[in-house]
């Protein structure tokens, strides 16, 4: 299987795909970012790694300022469209790790399904040191499960990608354990008063938004063309053949941390 370099870049080739078939996250989560750290129009926010903005919109709606570092070209001017009617919000297009941010300056840096593409110390490091006393880093991720109410299409799927995605590994449900560990990381750096949260929900997908969705997925788009198109056409099949549709099991994970 042909595989592109920089899986990281990926996703901007899909933008408008990504922005329809990603989820946003629920709002027991945000209720749990409120409740951690106060946001008004007297607050500096940035978000790290915006892609389409699934993330955003609550915490634009807080009135506070904010600043998104996308390093994708095409997300940053879809999202630049999509919160125009925000004039405290704004979009930098860069990668994280080479922005430019002064220091003891912001009251939240929040990152969803994106801060495990940023390198683990040079991250917590350069968050601790953009944010004012009592701020707060809240690091979030979606992680799906396939078909856990469908044995046999799960095996199915399992066996298509063992003939054409040799080397991808059986997805693992998402644990409490691992969302604690995550959350221990920003001790190592500084940060107090950690916590951590895991919500839940099911997605349900015909044969053909099934598809369309890990088309947004960096890995299935560094496929090489011909053999994804294979691909798809026999997860298509598989789905139809076991049902009709997929339903998808996501796991996701808050951590909370404060600068001192």
């Amino acid at each position: 299987m042909s595989e592109i370099k920089g899986l990281g870049c990926a996703f901007d080739t899909v933008a408008s795909a990504y922005d329809k078939f990603r989820p946003s996250y629920p709002d027991e989560l945000y209720e749990m970012i409120f409740n951690y750290i106060t946001l008004n129009e007297s607050r500096y926010a940035v978000e790290v790694g915006i892609g389409s903005g699934q993330a955003t919109l609550p915490i634009l709606k807080t009135g506070c300022n904010v600043t998104a570092v996308e390093y994708g070209k095409e997300f940053s001017e879809l999202c630049k469209k999509k919160f125009k009617e925000y004039p405290k919000f704004s979009v930098l297009t860069n990668k994280f790790e080479d922005a430019i941010f002064s220091d003891d300056t912001y009251d939240l840096v929040y990152s969803a399904s994106a801060f495990h593409w940023v390198a683990e110390s040079v991250g917590y490091e350069k968050v601790f040191s953009m944010l004012k006393s009592g701020g707060a880093f809240a690091r979030f991720a979606n992680h799906p499960y396939p078909a856990k109410d469908n044995l046999p299409l799960f095996e199915k799927i399992q066996s298509i990608y063992g003939e054409y995605y040799h080397n991808k590994k059986p997805p693992i449900e998402y644990t409490e354990e691992r969302a604690a560990q995550t959350a221990k990381i920003a001790e190592k750096y500084g940060f107090t008063d950690i916590k951590y949260a895991l919500f839940h929900r099911t997605r349900t997908f015909s044969a053909d938004e099934y598809c369309a969705l890990l088309g947004t997925y960096s890995d299935h788009i560094a496929i090489e063309e011909n053999i994804r198109k294979k691909f798809f056409s026999k997860i298509d099949e598989a789905i139809n053949n076991y049902g009709g549709s997929i339903t998808i099991y996501d796991t996701i994970d808050l951590q909370l941390a404060r600068k001192p």
